[in-house]
């Protein structure tokens, strides 16, 4: 999609380094908006064009990115009163990145297909850093060829792009992959607490484990980075994000009628993580509350 103007709406803790490497890579003009004049002014310096509505960025793009908190800014933006569904002229695509239900993925391309455009859901998954890095996962849901046209733009943000199947399936396969990670983070925090009781150290026990079966992502990223550092920034995905995720995965349980019994004791030290204060920490903060316990 050589030359293509880029539209990006949301530039928080991963859509701005998105935008950005999309600004970097791309070959036509990246239009951003956000509510926070913050980002979108470090993003102008990079080169970014800042539309000062929804509107005049619908009417400025040709592929609309949306990187937003939760499905119901999506469904706000998407289409809420003054949103891209009464702007958005036949023939463009729009492509949401944010985490979202499945259902609510296949209700807006249903919309926008209504109007003559398209859609695609490509929620991400890995780290801010990543994000930075250029090197997210991508999933995809929506149509073969639209999915495959999208790919050198995807390829800009991600080392890794899986279509997944049709609108709705890169949702409901990012927010499995949150779920499993949740509880690898949960298990990770238990085995370090109980190593320490058996005095052994907490970097000894994750260098072993990482060179072992039980080594994974969540050891090596949020285990060794943010566990051990006991380094659980604000600024980083935080419990409330990560709950709200969890909702997600156990509301696809519930309508596959499974009992996810480990993704629900996740959800229970959420919920203890918000009621102490730590709601807007980086959610591998979970693991100080366990540890907590283990002392207690």
């Amino acid at each position: 999609m050589s030359g293509e103007r880029i539209g990006f709406i949301g530039t928080g803790v991963m859509g701005e380094p998105m935008c950005r490497n999309l600004v970097r890579k791309h070959d036509g003009p990246v239009t951003a908006y956000d509510l926070d004049p913050a980002p979108l002014e470090r993003l102008a310096a990079e080169g970014a064009a800042i539309a000062p509505s929804l509107p005049a960025l619908a009417e400025a793009a040709d592929l609309v990115f949306l990187s937003l908190p939760s499905g119901r800014e999506v469904r706000a933006v998407c289409l809420g009163e003054g949103g891209l569904i009464a702007h958005l002229p036949p023939g463009r695509t729009v492509i949401d990145t944010s985490t979202a239900p499945p259902a609510l993925a296949r209700e807006i391309a249903g919309a926008f297909a209504a109007r003559g455009a398209a859609f695609a859901d490509a929620p991400v998954a890995r780290t801010r850093q990543a994000a930075v890095d250029g090197t997210l996962s991508i999933m995809v849901g929506g149509e073969a060829v639209l999915v495959e046209g999208l790919r050198p733009l995807l390829d800009h943000m991600a080392s890794d792009v899986t279509h997944c199947g049709p609108v709705g399936s890169g949702q409901a396969v990012k927010i499995l992959n949150n779920m499993i990670l949740f509880q690898n983070v949960r298990a990770l925090a238990e085995g370090l607490a109980i190593a320490r009781r058996q005095g052994i150290a907490p970097e000894t026990f994750l260098e072993a484990v990482s060179r072992s079966s039980g080594d994974s992502f969540a050891l090596r990223n949020h285990g060794m980075k943010a566990i051990l550092a006991e380094s659980f920034p604000e600024d980083a995905f935080p419990v409330t994000y990560a709950m709200k995720d969890l909702d997600y995965a156990l509301e696809l349980a519930a309508e596959a009628g499974i009992d996810a019994e480990g993704a629900a004791l996740v959800r229970t030290l959420f919920i203890e993580a918000v009621e102490s204060g730590l709601g807007a920490r980086y959610h591998p903060v979970i693991a100080t509350l366990i540890d907590r316990k283990q002392r207690a």
